[in-house]
């Protein structure tokens, strides 16, 4: 019988982490999903339990040290992890470059960028142990091009993908497979976040359908299956409304 892998899911208690962690699921891959919302891991490791063996971690990816303690606690059953989804992710603030607020700017980069690799920090020495594993940044299709009001966030993701590259390049030796999946518009508590509660956020994704949690949970799910000989370097994806940044088809 086939052994079965252990995905490790930052940002996995909404959104596309949690999509992805019961895609996962639904495929026989063990869980270890990480978030800051204890309730919240809570539920999704009783609902997925059921399937496969899922270990919960609770921290803030933001926080160095809580990071690098959380994922060295991992019980010997979890420790091997063969695939990471840097997932977490967040935009705050629509603002133009002269009157953005820093307090936004800190948190887009810390997590965005340093939390990021912060997990990888602690992951990928394994995987070079091993010469196997696969990583998935979660990006953005920010990270191709930057729009009006959107310069730090664009920045920061932008800053995935030159890690991402970065990332494939210097773990070739290891055999170690790295991808990106940039989605454009998705329907999350994204928005919610981004425009901190404020009824803007309504509007976002009236008028068309935009992604679902799901449509890229699947296409994560399609990128960590296919065989040991390829690698879906870098996905960009966007619902059939939306030609870029900018311009989005509404009803």
């Amino acid at each position: 019988m086939k052994k079965q892998k252990t995905a490790l899911i930052t940002g996995a208690t909404s959104g596309i982490g949690r999509a992805t962690a019961h895609e996962f699921a639904k495929q026989g891959i063990n869980l270890v999903l990480c978030g800051r919302r204890q309730e919240r891991l809570d539920s999704i490791e009783k609902a997925l339990s059921k399937e496969v063996d899922v270990h919960t971690l609770n921290f803030d990816v933001r926080d160095r040290e809580k990071t690098l303690e959380a994922i060295a606690s991992l019980p010997k059953e979890f420790k091997t992890i063969e695939i990471l989804i840097n997932n977490a992710g967040n935009a705050h603030g629509l603002d133009p470059i002269q009157s953005g607020s820093l307090d936004d700017w800190d948190a887009m980069m810390d997590i965005n960028v340093k939390g990021l690799l912060y997990v990888s920090k602690a992951i990928i020495p394994g995987m070079t142990e091993r010469e196997s594993g696969h990583i998935i940044n979660i990006g953005s299709s920010a990270g191709k091009e930057v729009y009006p009001k959107g310069n730090v966030y664009c920045a920061s993701k932008h800053a995935v993908l030159a890690i991402t590259e970065g990332m494939r390049i210097d773990l070739n030796p290891f055999g170690i497979k790295v991808s990106a999946v940039n989605p454009g518009l998705v329907e999350t508590e994204f928005s919610e976040v981004r425009f901190k509660g404020d009824s803007t956020a309504d509007g976002v994704y009236k008028g068309y359908k935009a992604l679902q949690p799901e449509d890229v949970a699947e296409v994560i799910y399609f990128a960590v299956s296919r065989p040991a000989h390829v690698n879906l370097a870098d996905v960009l994806m966007f619902c059939t409304a939306q030609a870029n940044s900018t311009i989005v088809k509404k009803n």
